[in-house]
């Protein structure tokens, strides 16, 4: 089944090129099905990379979702015109009465700066209230998985003595949850990150689970025990040379970073980078959108906060 989007989205033709089922808005209103409502909120800076990776992995389903983009009205976004956001984004102000099936909250490249210090931490705090009574689950990334667990349960970031970058193997701790279900053992996933949580301090709160976790780049999978809140420390929606990009990026500012882990053949920048994580993220996707979403959603989406508290 498609993904629903707004027609003209720059990254339809993307996808269709790729064989992923899109469908726009016009097509979609001709079909007597009710799609998942997924917000995303897209705090990147390169939105229209971000959009396009996310909805290849959300597409890649059997449910027809109708995604709705929001941005932040308290930053202005630098990378993207203000003519793209008007037409494919709205703001919190536009959606706050509207109810969604899911949301999803990317990463963002500020994790040395505090969170108190992020120009729309207080706006960001308002979304994830807001979703508590909005939203039926919350799937975080990255930034956004680490500003998710400390708002919600007081866990702390932590910096890293050089940055966390690779595509690195990862072991299922938990595999009767769904979130994993069709999980192999040991899986690969990219990560990307200057700060990490630590295990022990999620271990230690009684409302959340790790699901997977690696014994280079710690943590990776963890859940609320009602499963309303999934966060992912990592970022299985990346490209093959997205690393490649960001690791060119950081050595043309005069950074000292090392090549990306377990990414380059031989661990050579020269040489084109080998997928190995594609399946798991395309699972991990279809997981939280037919077990966390789909199978427990009411059918009308105002009784979404009526659920959620029973």
């Amino acid at each position: 089944m498609p993904v629903k989007i707004v027609d003209n989205l720059p990254a339809i033709s993307i996808l269709e090129h790729e064989n992923i089922f899109v469908m726009t808005a016009s097509r979609a209103s001709q079909q007597d099905i009710r799609p998942l409502h997924v917000a995303v909120l897209n705090l990147m800076p390169t939105k229209e990379v971000t959009e396009t990776q996310l909805l290849r992995v959300i597409g890649n389903t059997p449910l027809q979702v109708e995604v709705t983009f929001l941005h932040t009205a308290t930053h202005e976004s630098k990378h993207v015109s203000s003519e793209h956001l008007d037409t494919f984004y709205k703001t919190f102000e536009e959606i706050k009465d509207d109810n969604f099936d899911g949301l999803i909250i990317t990463g963002a490249p500020i994790e040395q700066i505090d969170f108190e210090e992020v120009h729309y931490w207080e706006e960001l705090k308002t979304i994830m209230d807001w979703a508590q009574e909005h939203v039926f689950s919350t799937l975080y990334i990255c930034w956004a998985a680490q500003a998710g667990l400390f708002y919600r349960y007081g866990i702390e970031k932590h910096p890293l003595p050089q940055k966390m970058h690779g595509v690195f193997h990862h072991k299922v701790l938990m595999k009767h949850e769904p979130l994993v279900r069709g999980f192999d053992d040991w899986f690969w996933a990219p990560h990307s990150r200057h700060t990490e949580v630590r295990e022990a301090d999620i271990a230690a709160c009684p409302d959340l689970d790790i699901l997977a976790s690696s014994p280079e780049a710690g943590v990776y999978l963890i859940a609320s025990k009602d499963g309303k809140h999934i966060f992912v420390t990592g970022h299985g929606e990346y490209e093959h040379d997205t690393l490649q990009k960001e690791y060119e990026r950081d050595r043309n500012k005069g950074m000292d970073i090392p090549v990306p882990k377990h990414y380059f053949p031989n661990d050579d920048p020269t040489q084109r980078p080998i997928v190995t994580w594609r399946a798991h993220a395309n699972l991990l996707y279809a997981n939280w959108l037919n077990y966390y979403v789909y199978q427990e959603t009411p059918y009308d989406l105002s009784q979404v906060a009526h659920k959620k508290k029973n």
